[in-house]
């Protein structure tokens, strides 16, 4: 993979936004603030990071593999996947429509390139990964397995359990981020479910834990995820607290549960897509 600058990465991130917007108010359904809020972590992951092969094997030997656990962002994930080459950028105008491989919650029923598992039923992301991660180990595959959380699946037992295995069973080529936004679906997680201190709970558990303050900065999430790594292969699961804002990079959705599965109407389209350049070109 060849690396990009932190410039051409941002650039990337910005036609990212536009695909995640265009394609959620094309079908006036789908999840756009998280998305936005993603996005410095899915373009630097998928052109700064990860190594991974556009020519999809499902078994990825040879491979890093990354599990979306809270699926409902697959507008982000789509996005990604169709700019790093695994599949034409114009199949994103099918979005959430009837027969598309691009559902509103990734499945592998419909052969999307790019996708292991069918994601979106909150808590079950992490047991898949730790399962990938120690399948490596058997294997001799000495790649990273990345997994992305939201902040309010932490609320899920399995979440739990499953931290709580791999940091018995060492599985130390692991890393999972959280997208600590401070949101969830009925408003924020201070008031639905205080998850207080997760950094506590998780070293509690055995893992080793970073912070990455500045989760909408792409220098930041460049050299996070550059330190995620370099923590690997010491016997320990590493977990990366994700600091972002719901709906970065759109003035009137930023920092608010109000857009999770809210689409906008087409005069907020504009106003969104007037604040984002066109860098790759449009679907």
């Amino acid at each position: 993979m060849e690396k990009k600058s932190i410039e051409q990465l941002e650039q990337i991130a910005s036609q990212v936004r536009r695909d995640c917007l265009r394609m959620v108010h094309a079908v006036q359904s789908g999840h756009p603030g998280a998305s936005l809020g993603c996005t410095e972590f899915f373009t630097a992951l998928y052109f700064d990071q990860l190594n991974h092969n556009s020519d999809f094997k499902m078994e990825g030997k040879g491979e890093d593999l990354f599990f979306l656990s809270n699926g409902h962002i697959s507008p982000v994930w789509y996005s990604v996947l169709s700019r790093s080459g695994y599949f034409s950028p114009e199949e994103m105008k099918t979005f959430r429509k009837l027969d598309s491989r691009l559902q509103g919650h990734p499945a592998t029923e419909e052969g999307l390139p790019g996708i292991r598992i069918a994601s979106g039923s909150l808590g079950q992301g992490l047991s898949v990964a730790i399962g990938a991660a120690q399948a490596k180990k058997i294997d001799g595959d000495d790649s990273t397995v990345y997994v992305l959380m939201g902040d309010g699946e932490q609320e899920e037992g399995q979440i739990w359990e499953a931290a709580m295995y791999a940091a018995h069973w060492k599985v130390d080529n692991l890393i999972a981020t959280i997208d600590l936004n401070r949101q969830q679906i009925d408003g924020p997680t201070e008031k639905i479910m205080d998850l207080i201190d997760l950094r506590a709970k998780y070293e509690s558990f055995g893992w080793t834990v970073i912070d990455t303050l500045k989760g909408n900065d792409m220098k930041s999430v460049v050299e996070g995820l550059e330190k995620a790594k370099s923590l690997t292969g010491n016997g320990k699961p590493i977990l990366n607290l994700l600091h972002t804002e719901m709906g970065y990079g759109v003035d009137f959705m930023v920092g608010t549960h109000k857009w999770h599965g809210v689409a906008p109407s087409d005069e907020q389209l504009a106003d969104a897509l007037g604040q984002l350049p066109e860098t790759l070109g449009d679907y």
